[in-house]
């Protein structure tokens, strides 16, 4: 695949993922929801293999690296240097989803206590007014 000079040029310009190949594995085959033991299988790889690569104590060879990101789903440039789409995370959207139901209990409770604060005043200005 050729690329145009402005094309690489733009892709170079785009903020590029500052992890390493290891942590750009791992984020990968986190966001495939694969053990390591699924992912050696799929290569024919061993899991230390796998957990090497993840930890940065060695690298995939070329060859390995592009079947690697095929199976993550992943473009090789993001795979090697960050450049391009990171993959999805579920955990993220889901974090966020958590995140924004905390919110709105937060938001309901403070409504709570919004009124059970006016009902409070009410009644203290009731018995100051008896007395």
């Amino acid at each position: 695949m050729r690329l145009s000079t402005d094309t690489f040029l733009a892709m170079i310009r785009r903020p590029s993922d500052n992890d390493t190949l290891g942590g750009r594995i791992w984020r990968a085959r986190d966001a495939m929801n694969l053990s390591v033991q699924e992912l050696a299988d799929r290569l024919g790889v061993r899991s230390d293999t796998i957990s090497a690569w993840e930890r940065d104590r060695s690298e995939p060879r070329t060859s390995r690296l592009f079947t690697l990101a095929g199976v993550l789903g992943v473009s090789p440039a993001w795979l090697i240097a960050g450049i391009g789409e990171a993959p999805k995370d579920d955990l993220s959207n889901s974090v966020a989803g958590q995140l924004r139901d905390q919110l709105a209990q937060v938001k309901k409770l403070h409504e709570q206590t919004g009124k059970a604060i006016s009902a409070l005043e009410m009644e203290i200005n009731r018995v100051l007014q008896d007395i």
